[in-house]
């Protein structure tokens, strides 16, 4: 999840539902078709009651059993070289289920929520011998697990439902002890379900960097006909969203589950800007390349004339007005040199997700920020997920066609390297400077 591991989309409104991206394998995982999001989506994760998460829960993680499947089909043997953005898969589908024994099965302190011990004697032994050593994230450093001895697929699947039935008992026990909508008491299955999701989208973009075959009904919603179009907004110059001057309140507050990174509201004073109604297509991104030389990264390429793409190690034609995707933060910087032009601070990106027409969702988005914590930071019991990764990774923020609407959030935080380009990130721009009337901001 994010970038604090080699692993880490939305709905056109705000919601209370859960059924978004949800269905069965004989209907395809994502219903319908994916136009991406417009405007300051939340998601409905965040203030889901047990029941809404017991569905939730079961429903990932056909997602997950789906997922395991593809791979072992497309990589019988399952083995992924150790590189940097990889996995071994049997240790990711292992972690996932030790993740969510960790916080609702063995942790006696679920019920405190963000007050909770992050380990010690409140915690129970694992149903898994050995588990804590083979999947605990925080204490198996990356380069190591391949080394390790895992359960097999079956062994790993095993674990994996064992799990579910307990955690989801447990859930069950909150709901019918009356407190299936406290979020202290909901805290711990809100994070396991999103870390979950968080892993298949890794799956995915593992998959894709290694050229492997999945099935697209488990890895994405494709854009419905016409979603690149933009509502009425206001309109700059070159055809972006001008933003007032102001000052935004950036940072989490009031009900419901939020990350560490995201907590502690505090005001950020903005200058006006222009900023991209949508992410940089292709077809402003190619002319780039071919003006410079720049390098396209490894899944684009110019045969015959013909601009193509590979996915999922099919090389197919490319459609330029698609976002361009898989480049990284430097890609992204060298291309608004070019265009005279800027990446937007995250505070930008999140005020500017509040004005009409700004669309959002299919690319993961790099900003000009890097990953700091907000001012008055507190650490959640998974200590783990921000602080070890503070000033050396660069936020992203939006969400990608491969990211479950559970995770979709207009507040949620990405974070990476900035040399990252095996994830579905692409970027979009902002004006160097405004004009209104007859003065420059």
């Amino acid at each position: 999840m994010n970038g604090s591991t080699s692993a880490g989309a939305g709905q056109t409104s705000p919601s209370t539902s859960l059924g978004v991206f949800s269905g069965t394998s004989s209907g395809g995982l994502f219903e319908g078709t994916f136009a991406g999001c417009l405007g300051p989506v939340h998601s409905p994760a965040r203030t889901a009651s047990a029941a809404d998460l017991t569905r939730a829960l079961q429903r990932t993680r056909e997602r997950t059993l789906g997922l395991v499947q593809a791979w072992q089909n497309a990589m019988p043997d399952l083995s992924v070289p150790p590189l940097p953005g990889m996995n071994p898969p049997l240790w990711e589908w292992g972690h996932i289920a030790w993740f969510q024994e960790w916080w609702t099965v063995r942790n006696r302190q679920r019920h405190l929520g963000t007050r909770s011990a992050s380990s010690g004697a409140d915690f129970d032994v694992s149903l898994l011998p050995d588990a804590d050593v083979l999947y605990n994230s925080s204490e198996v450093a990356h380069d190591s697990r391949w080394a390790l001895p895992l359960p097999d697929l079956a062994g790993t699947q095993a674990y994996l439902a064992q799990v579910l039935r307990r955690s989801l008992a447990h859930l069950q026990a909150v709901q019918a002890a009356g407190q299936g909508v406290s979020d202290e008491h909901l805290y711990f299955w809100r994070l396991v379900l999103q870390h979950e999701d968080m892993h298949n989208e890794a799956s995915v973009y593992m998959a894709q960097d290694l050229g492997l075959a999945l099935p697209p009904d488990l890895c994405w919603r494709e854009p419905a006909p016409g979603a690149g179009a933009v509502h009425e907004a206001p309109v700059g110059r070159s055809g972006g969203i001008l933003v007032p001057e102001q000052v935004y309140t950036l940072g989490h507050a009031g009900p419901g589950f939020a990350f560490d990174n995201e907590c502690q509201p505090h005001p950020w004073p903005l200058a006006a800007f222009e900023i991209d109604a949508a992410a940089v297509t292709w077809a402003r991104y190619l002319p780039f390349v071919q003006a410079t030389g720049y390098a396209l990264p490894p899944h684009v390429r110019l045969a015959q004339g013909v601009w193509q793409t590979q996915r999922f190690g099919q090389w197919q034609a490319l459609d330029l007005q698609a976002p361009a995707v898989h480049l990284n933060a430097l890609d992204a910087q060298a291309w608004c040199q070019w265009a005279g032009r800027r990446l937007p601070t995250e505070a930008e990106w999140e005020c500017a997700a509040h004005q009409p027409g700004f669309a959002w969702g299919q690319v993961w988005e790099w900003t000009a920020s890097d990953f700091v914590p907000y001012p008055g930071f507190e650490v959640h019991p998974y200590r783990d997920y921000s602080a070890p990764w503070w000033h050396n990774h660069r936020v992203l923020r939006g969400a990608c066609a491969a990211t479950s609407a559970h995770v979709v959030d207009v507040r949620y935080r990405n974070f990476f390297v900035p040399q990252r380009r095996d994830i579905f990130a692409g970027f979009r721009s902002v004006a160097v400077s405004v004009t209104h009337g007859a003065s420059t901001i």
